[in-house]
């Protein structure tokens, strides 16, 4: 390639998974081994039908030579990351992705190809991709997160404008992006219920669990700009006699500024596999969410997560989680308490576990089984496979009517 960087690769696909029908491509900002979440739970069930490559954000190290690593997941999927030479300027940067994503499409030419963006920014190295169908899920308002790159809502509408369908993670979300483009549908956090309800089976508890003061308040996720962390210690301050337990890596913020109590315990992060333990060694959980613009789109996974292991639940009023969990406005109770300071996470906490957990239970499980990741992709899946077919069509018409100006000029 003209524009490949000296010790660039050009790794083949085929010598390291099988080869299906179709490519999916996606052009994520989050990393395959970070935290399991919406993309992942996606993914991996389109690796069942779908050749997938995840494809991340660089990794920056010293004098390294650009190269793509690529590695295959126990679900099928492939990650592919570039990795760059700390210091290498921007354009260079985006000029040796360009060279490495051709080059992992090189040998796949011809496939039908669905591009499947998370992040706009993307098209900054992939903008010259001509896939069959591009598909936008848009799971966050990336614009509104701490240091979003100067160029995102540009892009974005970039996307917009090239995009085939676009996917948004709530209905927030939906309400921002439905203007914007023809086909937008949403697509709110969904669960994986078999998985989270093995929290209710009793297992032992994890080791760093045993011996916490009851009652337990837990929550998991990354801790970033989205937690209001002076929120966590006043309600910590206010139950001295209570233990709460956060799970997940910190980032975009100082773990300095996160507050420090005897009875608050910062794990840090856990596989997905393990947190149904860690849900099950609890008795509640909490999403102390700020609110800020990080936060006015999201439709957290964690709500039907919590719901899944038998665990009452209290929020801060995020919009997707008053509207989709929370009480309704005829009075109704919801399957999620809603608080707004300290006071009310200790009076909600207080009221969830004082009551009888089997009627609340019932009505969880109801609603759970009216959602799943399954069902969520089936539904996706299915608007892609009918793009791809109206593009195959699409393609072949013009084919013909390149053959009959060329017979035409023959003549």
């Amino acid at each position: 390639m003209t524009d490949a960087l000296p010790g660039s690769v050009t790794p083949r696909l085929a010598a390291v998974r099988p080869t299906p029908s179709t490519l999916l491509l996606c052009l994520s900002h989050l990393r395959w081994n970070f935290v399991f979440q919406r993309p992942q739970h996606l993914l991996t069930r389109a690796a069942q039908t779908y050749d997938v490559i995840f494809l991340e954000e660089p990794l920056y190290q010293p004098g390294a030579a650009p190269r793509l690593d690529l590695h295959r997941t126990p679900e099928g999927v492939t990650v592919a990351v570039p990795l760059l030479p700390e210091g290498i300027p921007a354009a260079a940067a985006i000029a040796a992705q360009r060279s490495m994503l051709n080059d992992l499409l090189a040998p796949e030419a011809g496939r039908p190809m669905i591009a499947w963006y998370y992040t706009p920014m993307a098209l900054e190295f992939s903008a010259h991709l001509r896939p069959d169908i591009t598909v936008y899920d848009c799971m966050d308002e990336l614009s509104a997160f701490r240091g979003a790159p100067p160029r995102m809502l540009e892009l974005e509408q970039a996307l917009l404008n090239r995009a085939d369908l676009v996917f948004t993670g709530g209905r927030s979300l939906y309400e921002a992006k439905r203007n914007r483009h023809a086909r937008v549908s949403c697509f709110p956090s969904s669960i994986d219920t078999a998985h989270f309800a093995a929290a209710r089976n009793g297992a032992a508890e994890p080791a760093d669990m045993t011996g916490l003061a009851r009652p337990r308040i837990g929550f998991f996720g990354v801790v970033d700009e989205r937690m209001n962390p002076t929120l966590v210690g006043e309600l910590a301050a206010l139950r001295p006699d209570w233990s709460f337990v956060m799970i997940g890596p910190v980032v975009k913020i100082e773990p300095a500024d996160l507050p420090r109590l005897p009875n608050i315990h910062w794990v840090g992060g856990r596989d997905y596999k393990q947190l149904p333990a860690y849900l099950g060694a609890w008795d509640a959980g909490f999403m102390p969410f700020a609110q800020n613009e990080s936060t006015r789109f999201i439709s957290p996974t964690k709500t039907p997560e919590f719901l899944a292991a038998g665990l009452p639940v209290v929020s801060t009023p995020i919009t997707d989680v008053v509207r989709d969990w929370g009480p309704k406005p005829d009075g109704t109770q919801g399957l999620v308490e809603i608080a707004e300071d300290a006071e009310g996470f200790a009076r909600a906490l207080d009221m969830m576990l004082a009551r009888p957990r089997a009627p609340w239970l019932k009505q969880v499980d109801r609603r759970l089984a009216q959602i799943s990741w399954d069902r969520t992709w089936s539904e996706m899946r299915g608007q892609m496979e009918t793009a791809l077919r109206a593009a195959t069509r699409m393609a072949r018409t013009r084919a013909a009517a390149n053959l009959l100006k060329q017979a035409a000029a023959g003549d």
